[in-house]
């Protein structure tokens, strides 16, 4: 049985909008749902699900796997590793697509860079870190001792994955829902989130600098838009691979779009062993040619010598 964290309130919340039928079947469901699970031995994780989610869950097991952590190592009737790492891949998409939907749709008239920068601060790992948290997820998280607690990723990736149940369990609509009304409205401040800016580049460079990784932003474009507005393109470098580009209407902001995308690129594992990979080779190459500028400065500093001997010194030499 999950050990499910205490809300103070269940009851099912409908948008203002909604219409009386809507209403009026999601209240049945539940209803109905509520009687099946009277029949149910396991109705006590139904009923810890319902609380954070506001209705009951159709598949459990979704969301059970939501909550196993790849330290687990438990596998299926058939053998396979069973963690969370699919349903969080396919969370992060639907978070993005929702979150886009909404911000969208509140910031009516907003240009696209206010928008990513606004969904970006919502789907940020530190903001999915205090949602898990706030709404319980952080007790119900299976993880093997082994695996460091202070893993700093592992509730904001639980949280995608538990997104990403939500949507093969109950479709599109119904986990909108449950980010507008059981999270957004009651854990983000959208207005308050617009008026915040999030440096990436800052952001970008005390990474670098921690990891001891050389990072370079280089403008790489200059156009003009269809109403004649200059346009930079900005590309980011690091150790010399290409990281991320970006565009803006300043250097800054292309700068800013691009540092985004290079700290999401910079999660992925591959590339950072390719960034590994390429710094060591340029290592190995610098101190050959410093081996060689060496060799060449004791041979001319011989011949010098050389040269600077009297003739009877070469003699008595010879």
């Amino acid at each position: 049985m999950l050990p499910c964290p205490i809300h103070s309130d269940s009851a099912v919340t409908t948008p203002a909008s909604s219409s009386r039928n809507t209403l009026s079947n999601i209240v049945l469901r539940n209803q109905i749902d509520k009687i099946r699970l009277l029949f149910r031995k396991d109705r006590e994780s139904y009923l810890c699900f319902y609380r954070i989610l506001g209705f009951y869950p159709r598949n459990i097991r979704l969301y059970e796997q939501a909550l196993l952590h790849k330290s687990t190592s438990v596998r299926s009737e058939k053998g396979r590793p069973l963690n969370n790492e699919r349903l969080e891949f396919l969370g992060d998409a639907i978070l993005d697509a929702i979150v886009g939907d909404i911000v969208y749709k509140r910031f009516e008239g907003k240009r696209e860079g206010f928008l990513t920068n606004i969904r970006s601060k919502i789907v940020q790992r530190e903001t999915l870190n205090k949602l898990a948290v706030e709404i319980g997820l952080d007790k119900l998280i299976k993880y093997s001792t082994r695996s460091s607690s202070h893993n700093s990723y592992m509730y904001g990736n639980a949280f995608e994955a538990f997104i990403g149940a939500i949507y093969l369990d109950q479709g599109y609509e119904r986990c909108k829902q449950f980010m507008e009304q059981r999270i957004i409205n009651r854990y983000i401040d959208l207005d308050k989130i617009s008026r915040k800016e999030v440096n990436f580049k800052s952001k970008l460079i005390e990474w670098s600098q921690k990891s001891k990784m050389e990072v370079s932003f280089e403008l790489i474009e200059q156009f003009l838009d269809k109403d004649s507005n200059p346009v930079f393109q900005t590309e980011v470098r690091i150790e010399g691979l290409p990281a991320g580009t970006g565009t803006g209407y300043s250097k800054k902001e292309s700068q800013q779009n691009a540092a985004q995308m290079a700290i999401k690129k910079v999660k992925d594992p591959v590339f950072i062993t390719t960034i590994n990979e390429s710094k060591t080779s340029q290592s190995a190459m610098t101190d050959e040619s410093e081996a060689e500028t060496d060799t060449d400065s004791e041979l001319e500093l011989e011949n010098t010598s050389k040269e600077s001997l009297p003739a009877d010194s070469e003699t008595a030499m010879a």
